[in-house]
Parts: C-alpha cells; sequence; structure tokens
C-alpha cells in the first residue's frame, strides 16, 4: 500500500508516520508535503499512489484547492483537528475522515474500509468541494478569547493579540500591549478556529499574527528568521520546508 501524506503539522506528521508504520497492512509511505503548491506540483508528475491521507487546513491554504488544480483518482483519508468540517461531502467524496489526534482503531477501520473499496472508481465532486470552501470561507472565526486575571474573567479580541505560543505544557497569547495570557486550547485547535488570513503557525511552539511581524531575515540553509514586537524570548525561524508556504500566506 503506497501511501501519501499531505499535512503541514510536524507533530501530526509523525504520529500518523509511526500509527502506519505500526500497521498490520504492508505499507509504504512514498512523500510527505506541507502546502497546497507543494501537493498540486507532486501530483501532476507522480500519481503511483494508493491511497493519500490530506490535512485540510494547510499553511498555504485549504486541502480542496488542490482537486481545482489536479485531477485526482486516488482514494483520499481527510484529517482534521476539529470537528466543524465534518459535512456530507466527506463521505461522498473520500473513504473516510478521522479526527485528530487519530484514534489507532479510527485509522485501522478507515484503512481497512480502503482495503474493501480499493477496486472502487473514485470521482471527486469538484462543485461539492467549491461549495465546501465557500462554507469555510465564509465561516465565522473565533473573535475574542475569554481569560482569566487573577480571580476574575474578562476577555481580549482577536484583533488584539500578536501571537500564541507554547511553553511547559500551557499555551499562552501576547497582546499588543505585551500582556501574556494562559489560553484553554491547543495549538492544533487554534490553528482552525482563528482566521488563517491573519495567523500562521510557523513552528510547532507558536502561531504569529501578520500585524505582529517587525522584520524577515534571511537564515542558513534557505530558512527565514523573523522578529515579532513584543518581542519573543526565543529565535523564530521558519524552516526550509515552510518557507515557501509561509511567503504564499504573506503575498496573500
Amino acid at each position: 500500500m503506497r501511501i501519501l501524506i499531505i499535512e503541514d503539522e510536524p507533530p501530526a506528521l509523525k504520529r500518523l508516520k509511526k500509527q502506519l508504520q505500526q500497521s498490520p497492512y504492508s505499507i509504504e509511505i512514498v512523500e510527505c508535503l506541507d502546502s497546497v503548491e507543494h501537493s498540486v506540483n507532486y501530483l501532476k508528475n507522480f500519481n503511483e499512489i494508493d491511497l493519500i491521507f490530506m490535512d485540510i487546513q494547510l499553511g498555504d491554504g485549504l486541502s480542496f484547492d488542490i482537486f481545482t488544480q489536479v485531477d485526482i483518482q486516488i482514494p483520499v483519508i481527510f484529517t482534521t483537528a476539529y470537528d466543524q468540517y465534518m459535512m456530507k461531502a466527506f463521505k461522498v467524496n473520500s473513504i473516510d475522515y478521522l479526527l485528530k489526534p487519530i484514534d489507532n482503531a479510527d485509522l485501522q477501520s478507515a484503512l481497512e474500509q480502503f482495503n474493501n473499496l480499493k477496486s472502487r472508481q473514485i470521482n471527486y465532486n469538484v462543485d461539492q468541494f467549491n461549495t465546501m470552501i465557500q462554507n469555510l470561507i465564509q465561516k465565522d472565526y473565533k473573535s475574542r478569547f475569554l481569560i482569566k486575571q487573577g480571580g476574575q474573567l474578562q476577555y481580549i479580541n482577536t484583533t488584539e493579540i500578536q501571537y500564541f505560543y507554547f511553553e511547559e505544557g500551557y499555551v499562552h497569547l501576547v497582546s499588543k500591549q505585551n500582556k501574556t495570557f494562559i489560553v484553554e486550547y491547543t495549538l492544533e485547535q487554534l490553528n482552525e478556529i482563528i482566521d488563517p488570513n491573519n495567523f500562521f503557525r510557523i513552528n510547532r511552539k507558536i502561531i504569529i499574527n501578520i500585524g505582529a511581524i517587525h522584520k524577515i531575515s534571511p537564515h542558513f540553509n534557505g530558512r527565514l528568521k523573523i522578529k515579532v514586537e513584543p518581542n519573543y524570548k526565543e529565535e523564530i525561524i521558519v524552516s526550509r520546508e515552510r518557507v515557501s508556504s509561509f511567503k504564499a500566506w504573506l503575498n496573500k
């Protein structure tokens, strides 16, 4: 079973690869891609794939955009961190969908379903994908967060947030006023509920608002170094693999 993985979250990718390698099926992971752009280029030139695991929200757009640029006849299992994407079109246009973090039993069930149906001709309904894309574009992203300060509750508007970062088991937000608060979300969940036009997950530890970017500089080996305001205590480096997605986000 030759598998292509389209996933831009390193922890999720690592987990899925490990789960697939422990599967009772004979599996070869032929490639791992992290953006719409890379996926389109790859699928236009290489289609000797049996199955695709495809994350829905990538750094440079929604994975549904891939279907508008490439005629895909390969079975797809969608993965997502948030159940707001569960729609009938998943069952019409794919083998299955899996919620992150992916449960081993659910993964094996999806692989078994693929194994039973692998002879079926897959015809993706692009019109339905376009409808899903429009629904996602038009959906309401989170506009404010409830936070605790001392013994009191207050809220902060998303427009006032410069970045989120993970440290010591908690996710923190930093405001324009350089105040830090803990939020009860994982970075994976945040990546699904805040507007991707304004926020980008640079790496496994930080999500930044485009308005927080103060300076972007070339770094070693094709990477980029970002300076934000208020200042973040560590270097913020965009990996070489994510530079293309980051530039596409900046150029939206």
